[in-house]
């Protein structure tokens, strides 16, 4: 990170990196920005920069979350599945008995993501306000209501990144019939332009794509 910081090459990267393994190493935010500042101040004589800090800071949270997730299995807002419990059941499904159909054939997973379909553009690069992260917390546990509402058996539903949710079902008949079901619940009764968006996602026919797959999902 000090090196980065002296040659102006690669900084913010380098501090994200240096954010989570801070983190890992158990330090608090506090303490990492303090390494921060005394790196900024031995190479440069000054403070760090704000993308620097910003940086810093996304990769300490990061590796925070990624841990508290593997260390719950429920979204405490939500009740819906962590990542690493929908990671965990992907798993197990490519592990199928002796015999049976390969496990990425007799399931999907259905995705809901409450972006409006004709809405779909980057976010401005900005702080959310406390109504934002309220509203999205909100829509989050409407929509996990209403997934509950269709998917009532042993189906796995997850919470993926700050608003995606997904179902890991069985892929049968009744699937495009559910699926229909759900948009219309989203979308408030009906599909309009606004609704969020719902897809059937495929499973790939290795388990390490569908970890990539379901990890890219939690990302978007």
């Amino acid at each position: 990170m000090g090196e980065a910081l002296a040659t102006g090459a690669g900084s913010v990267d380098a501090c994200t990196v240096a954010g989570r393994q801070l983190a890992a190493d158990g330090l608090s935010l506090p303490e990492a920005l303090d390494a921060l500042h005394a790196a900024a101040a031995t190479v440069l004589g000054a403070v760090p920069g704000f993308e620097e800090t910003r940086a810093l800071a996304l990769g300490w949270s990061e590796a925070t979350l990624g841990y508290l997730h593997h260390l719950s299995c429920e979204d405490p807002v939500t009740g819906l599945a962590s990542l690493a419990h929908l990671q965990a059941r992907v798993a197990e499904i490519y592990r199928p008995a002796p015999g049976a159909e390969p496990g990425h054939e007799q399931y999907a997973l259905v995705v809901v993501d409450p972006e409006p379909a004709a809405q779909v553009a980057p976010l401005v690069d900005d702080l959310p306000s406390g109504a934002d992260v309220l509203g999205r917390e909100l829509a989050a546990a409407r929509h996990a209501e209403a997934l509950r509402a269709v998917f009532t058996g042993p189906e796995t539903l997850a919470r993926l990144g700050r608003d995606r949710i997904v179902v890991l079902t069985v892929r049968d008949d009744r699937l495009p019939q559910r699926v229909r079901l759900v948009r219309r619940l989203v979308g408030g009764g009906g599909e309009t332009a606004l609704s969020p968006r719902v897809w059937v996602e495929g499973l790939p026919p290795v388990a390490e794509g569908a970890a990539l797959a379901i990890a890219d999902l939690a990302r978007a």
